[in-house]
């Protein structure tokens, strides 16, 4: 549904508040990272994004690639077009100081990393069931992402939502500022968005559960080889490990 221009002024006031630390009455601030300010506003399902500037480069960048919320914009109503869910943008603009948000619908569900370390659950489903069906479901809407071409700048599993839907998961993807469409997506891309699901701990993900995404993840990858796919998968499971003993390391 789309916002009057009365709602979206008064979008960009709350914005022009929010950028000052100040928040307004019903919005609520969300934990995001050191180049993000995100806020909430869940009577209305909406979120605001804030991009703070990477380094600073970041505005002659710009001039070539568009703003990052430019960009964000791009990517999510290019990833809608081709029928994957992500954020409906409803308003956007400037800040003092060069900065640009981006307010956009909440999608539904929860953070796939919440699903498999047992924050959410799938009603009266068998946990256990449950896990399996997301794995390979999960595994799916990413081979069918890959193959159409687009790799998500950021693929960890708190990036993907997954909410029930008709007895089986529905995905969404969000933070979508550094998403590419490549045809076709290059191996060293593909690794990368791999490992990066992968960033959850043997604790926490076996390699029986991620061989369950790995196999439905490489039947949508009709260009792939055997053999390149499973160079891919090892590759992409050593490469996660090696990151996560880096971070255990004092």
């Amino acid at each position: 549904m789309a916002i009057t221009p009365g709602q979206r002024q008064e979008l960009h006031q709350a914005a022009l508040q929010l950028t000052r630390n100040v928040l307004p009455p019903g919005w609520e601030l969300v934990q995001s990272s050191g180049f993000a300010r995100v806020a909430c506003l869940p009577a209305q399902g909406l979120y605001y994004k804030e991009f703070l500037p990477r380094s600073p480069l970041e505005r002659i960048k710009a001039l070539v690639r568009g703003s990052r919320a430019a960009r964000a914009r791009r990517n999510n109503a290019r990833l809608l077009r081709h029928g994957f869910d992500a954020p409906v943008d409803v308003a956007w603009g400037a800040l003092p100081g060069g900065r640009e948000y981006l307010i956009m619908r909440a999608v539904p569900g929860r953070p796939v990393a919440g699903w498999l370390r047992g924050d959410a659950t799938a009603g009266e489903a068998d946990p256990l069931v449950a896990r399996r069906q997301l794995l390979r479901a999960l595994g799916a809407f990413i081979g069918r992402l890959h193959a159409e071409g687009f790799i998500h700048g950021d693929l960890r599993p708190g990036n993907v939502f997954a909410a029930v839907e008709n007895g089986g998961f529905r995905f969404a993807l969000i933070d979508n500022e550094r998403t590419v469409y490549r045809q076709p997506p290059p191996g060293r891309a593909l690794l990368r968005n791999l490992m990066q699901l992968n960033m959850l701990s043997p604790n926490e993900l076996s390699r029986t559960d991620r061989m369950r995404f790995f196999c439905a993840w490489r039947q949508q990858m009709a260009d792939l080889s055997p053999l390149e796919a499973k160079i891919l998968g090892a590759e992409a499971y050593r490469w996660a490990m090696r990151r996560l003993g880096a971070r255990r390391e004092p």
